[in-house]
């Protein structure tokens, strides 16, 4: 069995799954390339093979500081985090408070104990949080705008800002893709549903020989199927829903 590495041969593989070229699959080339489509959408929302975190670095532009927003890529599907803009132990200079416990209170690393500089660095982090906080976000996918709600004047054109994100895995760059099972099935099972929706119209009809159009016999065969697919995803290839707490 060839392993499909392309989308060509994966829509080749899913019609080969249904029968072809024995059977005909009485589904227009157009729909089979939107069942795949359809397929690759559930998979990238509900399947932890479907996208990865990525942390995302972006460069401020003038445009930007006056939409008081950045524009993400298409492939990005949610935004968890930003790191934080104006930290206290991010400096880079002798300010920076790393430095100066390191300089003042860090004379070796084998005679003092690190529980100080820990607990130091904690409480500066807790003391930020209370009295700074975090910079609250607001994005949508299918606008693509991140927003940062925080003074944007702490920027300048050229400053960079890191996004944790997350990141469909595109099949036209990372070719396994194809190959994942649940996909395969899925795809299929999509496409004989279309195929089933495509034949109904013809129930009852009889060809000559007596063979006779069963297009709702299919239908219900994949409908009942993709129920089943979608609820593996779910208990089998979704990770656990994470707490809100507000």
């Amino acid at each position: 069995m060839t392993v499909p590495t392309t989308r060509t041969q994966f829509t080749e593989f899913c019609l080969r799954k249904l029968g072809k070229p024995v059977i005909e699959i009485n589904v227009d080339d157009d729909q089979v390339s939107d069942r795949i489509d359809e397929a690759l959408k559930y998979y990238w929302d509900y399947h932890f093979d479907g996208s990865e975190k990525t942390y995302y670095k972006y460069q401020i532009t003038t445009e930007d500081k006056e939409n008081k927003y950045i524009t993400m890529p298409e492939n990005i599907i949610g935004v968890v985090n930003i790191f934080d803009i104006g930290s206290a132990i991010g400096l880079n200079n002798i300010f920076n408070i790393r430095y100066q416990i390191a300089l003042n209170d860090l004379y070796t690393l084998t005679s003092v104990s690190m529980v100080p500089y820990y607990m130091a660095l904690t409480h500066v982090q807790f003391l930020e949080q209370m009295l700074i906080g975090r910079q609250p976000l607001r994005y949508n996918r299918h606008i693509n705008k991140l927003y940062i709600d925080m003074d944007w004047d702490l920027l300048n054109p050229g400053d960079y800002i890191i996004v944790e994100a997350y990141m469909v895995v595109d099949p036209a760059v990372y070719s396994d893709a194809w190959s994942d099972r649940w996909l395969q099935r899925y795809a299929a099972c999509l496409i004989k549903q279309q195929w089933g929706q495509n034949l109904k119209k013809f129930t009852g009809m009889k060809l000559p020989g007596g063979i006779e159009f069963n297009g709702q016999r299919i239908y219900d065969e994949a409908t009942a199927e993709r129920e089943q697919l979608e609820k593996e995803m779910i208990y089998s290839y979704s990770l656990p829903a994470t707490d809100m707490i507000g």
